[in-house]
């Protein structure tokens, strides 16, 4: 391939070995092996990349955003290797060495960011993104513990979490300097700015550090690399040494090990309420890191918010990411001073939204208690955004509108009062989803249609695909081939 000098691959990788790992190749493990090829591949894809970037920037080219809690992206070693179309020849290399290279890929651990459909899909979307010279990019969270450790005990399965080494993985590469500053907590108080107007203010908040690491998504043909950035949770403040020096050791450290805790895990238990609030807070985490990021890139090609949502695409996977509509609210009004008419029309038509569920009972709802407690300020722009919808559901229905409201409020009313997600993601989005045909018809008559008779035009289907060069071209090279030499 044009990007590939082969006698260079062979240079990295024994310059690994010897200088990486201090060792010489006889003496190299299985795992030494897998790190040196994935560390030759990874330059490659870096020099890929900068060509990618400069294309994108030469263009000016819109850019989406995948948002989404999970991204089953599987092994890596392998997939880039095929994409780059050298899986062949590597393992000849490496065979002259009396290495296997399919043992190499075995010893490859899967990256724990994800356990299922949703983390899958995500997964195709930024690998078709790439093969398709398309600058999509994902967002996600740096777990350490994503999947789960399946053993059997006395004859009884058991769940045991499996330990992602996402600090020493060869594909993740930590962007310094690039670190998310995230407010959270706090109150909000009441003021007013120098015309009169109503001006909260977001104090007392504690902050969190969001830490970026970018894994590089190849495209098929080895002509585009995009990227996935996960983000790790750090305390501001590591250590407090008063506390240390009166004695209390264990409370010195507990701030670190609150905040830490947020990128730990995917999908804690939420049967108690403090297994909730930290699932809120992974979700905001994952939205407030993300909006920062993307009006950050944004910025160093533009200035003002007028061709924000010309320029970027947010799609949100399913509600896990439904308080970007609050958070971009919130950024574009508080921190850049826009008016909120003009804010809402460019997060309305910056965002989409995917549905995963017919299951009524399954869409995400927060408990308003946690929510206040949790991000004050998006509790106060989700009440705003439910009132001027109930004022144009009231204005279009009339007498008819008051059994169409108890649905389509984005606050569920009862004994305990909560957020809808999916109607929040519905109202802030100018696109909504499903994942098949069946089930978008669905999603239309049967699990939303008053929303659906309210925004006819936002509905509409983008039906699953899968990635034909992981299911196909690895897992069964023979039926590639014929494929190949019958069509071409």
């Amino acid at each position: 391939m044009s990007y590939f000098d082969f006698t260079s691959f062979e240079a990295f990788f024994h310059q690994h070995i010897k200088y990486g790992l201090g060792k010489r190749i006889e003496d190299a493990t299985k795992l030494d092996c897998m790190n040196a090829v994935s560390s030759a591949v990874g330059k490659y894809l870096i020099d890929i990349r900068f060509q990618t970037n400069q294309r994108y920037k030469d263009n000016d080219s819109k850019r989406l955003y995948y948002l989404s809690m999970e991204f089953l992206i599987g092994r890596l070693l392998s997939n880039n290797l095929m994409n780059l179309g050298i899986y062949d020849k590597c393992g000849k290399f490496l065979k002259g060495l009396g290495i296997n290279l399919e043992e190499l890929v075995e010893e490859e651990q899967h990256p724990a960011l994800g356990n299922g459909g949703l983390g899958r899909l995500a997964a195709c979307f930024l690998d078709s993104m790439a093969s398709l010279d398309m600058p999509g990019f994902g967002y996600g969270i740096n777990y350490d513990y994503g999947l789960f450790k399946q053993v059997i005990v006395n004859g009884y399965q058991r769940e045991k979490p499996d330990y992602w080494p996402n600090r020493s993985s060869p594909w993740l590469i930590r962007r310094s300097g690039e670190e998310c500053m995230i407010p959270i907590y706090g109150k909000i108080e009441d003021t007013e700015d120098m015309d009169g107007g109503y001006n909260p203010m977001w104090t007392n908040w504690k902050l969190l550090i969001g830490r970026p690491h970018d894994i590089l998504i190849t495209g098929y043909g080895g002509y585009t690399v995009n990227r996935l950035r996960l983000f790790s949770a750090w305390a501001s403040e590591d250590f407090d040494m008063k506390i240390f020096n009166d004695g209390d050791y264990f409370k010195a450290v507990e701030k670190k090990i609150k905040s830490e805790t947020i990128s730990k895990i995917l999908y804690p238990s939420d049967s108690k309420e403090i297994g909730k609030e930290l699932r809120l807070v992974q979700e905001y985490f994952l939205v407030a890191c993300s909006i920062r990021d993307i009006i950050k890139i944004y910025q160093r090609q533009n200035t003002g918010f007028d061709q924000f949502h010309e320029k970027v695409a947010i799609q949100l996977n399913d509600t896990h990411p439904a308080l970007t509509v609050a958070e971009l609210m919130r950024v574009l009004i508080d921190e850049n001073s826009l008016k909120w008419e003009k804010a809402w029309y460019i997060t309305t038509k910056t965002l989409g939204y995917t549905n995963h569920t017919l299951l009524p009972e399954a869409l995400e709802t927060w408990p308003v208690s946690i929510v206040k407690r949790v991000v004050p300020r998006h509790l106060q722009i989700i009440y705003e955004i439910n009132n001027r919808f109930i004022a144009e559901v009231k204005k279009k229905y009339g007498e008819n509108s008051t059994p169409l409201i108890s649905k389509m409020s984005i606050i569920q009313e009862g004994d305990e009062k909560k957020i809808r997600m999916a109607n929040l993601a519905i109202i802030g989005s100018h696109s909504v989803n499903g994942v098949a045909k069946v089930h978008s018809d669905l999603v239309k008559t049967k699990l939303v249609p008053e929303f659906f008779s309210f925004y006819p035009k936002k509905f509409n289907n983008k039906t699953n695909g899968v990635t034909p060069r992981r299911w196909i071209v690895s897992c069964n090279p023979g039926l590639t081939k014929l494929i190949c030499e019958a069509i071409g």
